[in-house]
């Protein structure tokens, strides 16, 4: 009579027969599955590393891509950066160009009023010489006044002179707005437009060139507000000049009026 607990070939004991009948039977049991979990672990590797492939290979396509744009770019923004600089270049080339003009056409103006001033100043003399005393006493009388009027004129251009350093100074400032320096320039421009000594010697027109072409500053170190500038020290000199003229001019219109 068979033992219910123990029906033939129900239980699995490994290693029961020497010759291996119920052992293999456990044996192959255990190893289809390892060899099934093998099998799907070679696939699955072999199909991750795939993919893998297949992103690195995107990625570099993007990566590739990314930096010819970039690359692409950077030209676009050399090349638009050498044009800025070559048309900076050029414009900077003019504007010295007509500056140098400017100081040209004043330094002549500057010597042509001297030697009218030593024109004038021989036909005075040629004069004295040739009249009487009477005239020569009424052109002192005269010169007397008119270098009173030319000792006014010469402290309204010193006034002038201040406010055109005060100016150049706030210019060459790092510090100090830009609204001061055009309110200056406003203030100086409606000043000049009032001022018959002005308006005698055309200051207005100077004043507007000074405040378009005259931008020299000094050093970076510099302390000294009158190395500031230099258009607007030719017009200084110009102007001199042209009160000294205007001097012997009224001088001389005085004289013929007697």
């Amino acid at each position: 009579m068979n033992d219910l607990n123990d029906p033939p070939n129900w239980n699995i004991r490994p290693n029961h027969r020497a010759d291996g009948g119920d052992g293999s039977r456990w044996n192959y049991a255990l190893l289809v599955p390892m060899l099934g979990l093998a099998a799907f672990r070679w696939i699955w590797s072999r199909e991750s590393q795939k993919e893998i492939e297949k992103e690195r290979a995107a990625y570099c396509q993007r990566t590739a891509a990314f930096q010819r744009d970039l690359e692409a770019k950077y030209r676009t923004v050399i090349a638009e950066s050498q044009r800025s600089v070559a048309q900076l270049s050029l414009e900077l080339e003019k504007e010295q160009n007509r500056t140098a003009s400017y100081r040209e056409a004043l330094i002549s103006q500057g010597r042509k009023l001297v030697e009218e001033k030593k024109l004038l100043e021989q036909e005075r003399a040629q004069v004295l010489q040739e009249r009487k005393q009477p005239l020569r006493s009424a052109y002192l009388r005269c010169l007397g006044k008119e270098e009173d009027w030319q000792r006014r004129a010469r402290l309204l251009l010193r006034e002038y002179e201040e406010a055109l350093v005060q100016r150049q100074s706030i210019y060459c400032s790092l510090l100090l707005p830009r609204h001061r320096r055009l309110d200056l320039e406003r203030s100086l421009l409606a000043r000049v437009s009032t001022d018959p000594l002005a308006a005698d010697l055309g200051m207005a027109a100077g004043l507007a060139d000074i405040f378009k072409h005259d931008t020299h500053c000094g050093d970076f170190w510099n302390t000294d507000r009158r190395r500031n500038g230099r258009l607007m020290w030719l017009y200084l000199k110009y102007w001199e000049l042209a009160v000294e003229l205007r001097k012997f001019q009224r001088v001389e219109k005085a004289l013929m009026e007697k």
